[in-house]
């Protein structure tokens, strides 16, 4: 089998930021990556369940919800992925995944879909640790530019 492209990333180089995976057709990949790779810190599972369904609320009812595809956890933990058509500029999905974590960060509340009825491991929240990580994240890519949305090899 082929080595997919995530795969052929360099991880021992990969810091955080928000970086371009791949493009497919009209979809676009974005890497958030919150936590550099093996360093041994990464999104514990509540923290990382919360962020979920944060950022997956946020952008569905932002004014680019047409076009998107798909918000979700990597399984290493130490980031997300966010698909967009691209007819979302890059700088327009830095400002979108800005919002987001700046939203994430101040966000108080009942977290939307973590009842039992809607979520299938709902008492696996941390609303605390997701305002924690999403600040972080946000001074992270406070600057970035669509410049820096290049993997370093």
């Amino acid at each position: 089998m082929k080595t997919i492209a995530s795969f052929q990333v360099d991880h021992n180089i990969l810091e955080p930021g928000m970086y371009i995976s791949r493009r497919d057709g009209d979809v676009i990949t974005y890497d958030l990556r919150m936590k550099k790779p093996n360093s041994g810190d990464y999104l514990d599972n509540g923290t990382l369940h919360t962020i979920e369904h944060l950022l997956a609320t946020y952008v569905r009812n932002s004014v680019f919800a047409d076009r998107v595809v798909y918000a979700g956890p990597m399984g290493c933990r130490t980031g997300f992925y966010l698909l967009l058509r691209d007819s979302v500029s890059k700088k327009d999905a830095i400002t979108l995944v800005r919002n987001a974590f700046d939203y994430i960060s101040g966000f108080n509340g009942d977290i939307p879909g973590a009842s039992k009825r809607e979520c299938g491991n709902y008492l696996n929240q941390d609303p605390v640790g997701a305002r924690r990580e999403a600040l972080a994240y946000g001074w992270i890519i406070e600057s970035w530019t669509p410049e820096q949305m290049n993997y370093k090899s």
